[in-house]
C-alpha cells in the first residue's frame, strides 16, 4: 500500500471520529490527552469530561464525584503541567486541580501505544502531600509536578490490570 493511500485513510478515519466526538460533546478530537483520557474513562467506567478547564472524569451516577488523570509512558512520569508555589492564592488555586478529586489515577502506557500497562488509584491527600512538598522544594513560583510509576506503587493501589483470583482446581 502506498504511503499516500495510507495516510488519506488515517485521515478519513480521523474526521469519522470527529463526527462521532462531536456526539458526545469532544469538539476536538485532536485536543491533547483526550485520547487517553478516553481511553482511561472507558477501563474505569468514569464518564470523560470534555472542558479542558476541570477535572477529566466523573463517576457516571453522581457527577459531582471528580477524577482527575495522569498519564506517562512507560518509565515516565504523570504530571500537573503549570501548578504554582506562589502566591498563595495561585498555589491553593493549582492545588485545587488535586483536591476537587475523589480520586487521582496515574496510568501508565506502553511506549508509542495506546495500550495501558497499569492504573494506580492515589488518593487526594496523598498526592497533595507529595505536590505540596515538591513545589516547596522548587526554585521556581511556576512548576510541572510530576509523578512517577514507582511513587504511585508505594503510595497508590493497582486498579488495572485487576487481578484474578485463582480457582483451585485440585479439589
Amino acid at each position: 500500500m502506498k504511503k499516500s493511500s495510507v495516510v488519506k485513510s488515517i485521515l478519513e478515519l480521523i474526521a469519522e471520529a470527529q463526527k462521532l466526538a462531536d456526539n458526545i460533546g469532544i469538539p476536538y478530537i485532536l485536543q491533547p490527552g483526550i485520547i487517553k483520557e478516553m481511553i482511561i474513562a472507558d477501563i474505569l467506567g468514569h464518564d470523560l469530561i470534555t472542558d479542558k478547564h476541570g477535572a477529566d472524569a466523573c463517576d457516571p451516577v453522581d457527577s459531582k464525584i471528580k477524577y482527575e488523570y495522569l498519564t506517562c509512558n512507560v518509565g515516565g512520569s504523570g504530571q500537573l503541567d503549570r501548578m504554582f508555589k506562589a502566591p498563595p492564592k495561585e498555589r491553593k488555586e493549582s492545588l485545587s486541580r488535586i483536591t476537587r478529586n475523589k480520586a487521582i489515577y496515574l496510568a501508565v502506557f506502553d511506549k508509542n501505544s495506546l495500550d495501558v500497562k497499569a492504573i494506580y488509584e492515589i488518593q487526594p491527600k496523598v498526592l497533595l502531600k507529595e505536590a505540596e512538598r515538591k513545589l516547596d522544594n522548587s526554585k521556581n513560583n511556576i512548576s510541572h509536578v510530576g509523578f512517577s510509576e514507582n511513587w504511585a506503587k508505594k503510595h497508590g493501589t493497582v486498579v488495572f490490570p485487576k487481578e484474578e483470583k485463582k480457582v483451585r482446581t485440585d479439589t
